[in-house]
């Protein structure tokens, strides 16, 4: 029978966020435990949490992220790990002869599968090879964005529905070879269509009100025509993105990292040159709808 641990958790400080997890082995909890809870909470309570001194290996991840919810399975296969396709594989280290995951991903900022009806509630990461030098992601609160903009801007975009797509992000695979350009737009526009949700969203378990915007995956408003709209998104990416909104994460061998997609936006770091780097994410659905008004299955 697996024990009660005594799990200790340091929130992050006031209108910061990151709280960090010690004390505690994932593969010990059991689902539905004390444990799972606090975890959930932190996560919804600070946006980020850090889990430190974790050793998993893709089984063990795989079934941890169970506990906490659903987690998904990525549309494109060229992602999954070989043996799990929960894993989605960010990685430049391959063997001769064989190519596991995508290198360079998410070097833009962006919260996971906003591009879909249905996005991701929750991404986890943990790196496997970590580079010599750089060491971080890097984070956007858009719950504090949302409460920091101008108030004409946010009078703009108050009742706005935004459209998304992730087509300009799509990786090309062996596959693709001898398709043309357009035969590779058709299939995306069938495969990930561009999707629609509400400019301003609203938390299902806190109630607070997200601005829900990415540079990398928000293509216009609805209803404005094509000047306005460009103008609009301009200057909303230009104030999302000022140096003061952003949070950088410096991670560590055995940092198992878990963030709500609903309130961050995240930007992976680029590399220098010859740097290694390979790292194991799953995209996690949790019980509720992505944000209030919204249907758990659309």
């Amino acid at each position: 029978m697996k024990t009660q641990q005594m799990i200790n958790i340091k929130d992050a400080e006031k209108d910061q966020i990151g709280a960090v997890i010690t004390n505690l082995d994932v593969v010990q909890l059991e689902p539905e435990s004390e444990e799972i809870g606090e975890i959930l909470s932190a996560i919804y309570r600070n946006k980020l949490i850090v889990i430190k001194g974790q050793n998993l290996d893709p089984k063990q991840y795989v079934d941890f992220t169970k506990k906490l919810g659903t987690p998904q399975i990525y549309l494109q296969e060229n992602y999954h790990h070989p043996n799990f396709p929960e894993i989605f594989v960010s990685s430049n280290v391959n063997k001769p002869g064989e190519k596991v995951g995508v290198a360079g991903t998410g070097h833009y900022w962006h919260t996971d599968c906003q591009f879909q009806e249905q996005p991701l509630s929750f991404t986890a990461i943990t790196p496997v090879i970590i580079p010599e030098t750089v060491r971080s992601t890097s984070y956007i609160d858009m719950n504090k964005v949302y409460k920091n903009l101008p108030e004409d801007l946010k009078t703009l975009i108050e009742n706005k529905i935004l459209i998304h797509g992730g087509n300009n992000r799509y990786k090309v695979t062996p596959d693709d070879i001898d398709k043309s350009i357009q035969q590779l737009i058709e299939y995306q526009n069938k495969t990930a269509p561009p999707v629609k949700h509400p400019a301003i969203i609203e938390h299902p378990v806190t109630g607070d009100k997200i601005l829900y915007a990415s540079s990398g995956f928000t293509m216009k408003v609805e209803g404005m025509n094509h000047e306005e709209s460009e103008q609009t998104i301009k200057r909303l990416f230009d104030f999302i993105e000022k140096e003061e909104h952003i949070h950088t994460h410096h991670w560590d061998k055995g940092d198992l990292i878990i963030w709500d997609n609903r309130y961050l936006l995240h930007k992976s770091s680029a590399l220098p040159v010859g740097e290694k780097s390979k790292s194991y994410r799953i995209g996690i659905y949790d019980k509720y709808p992505f944000y209030k008004g919204i249907s758990k299955n659309s």
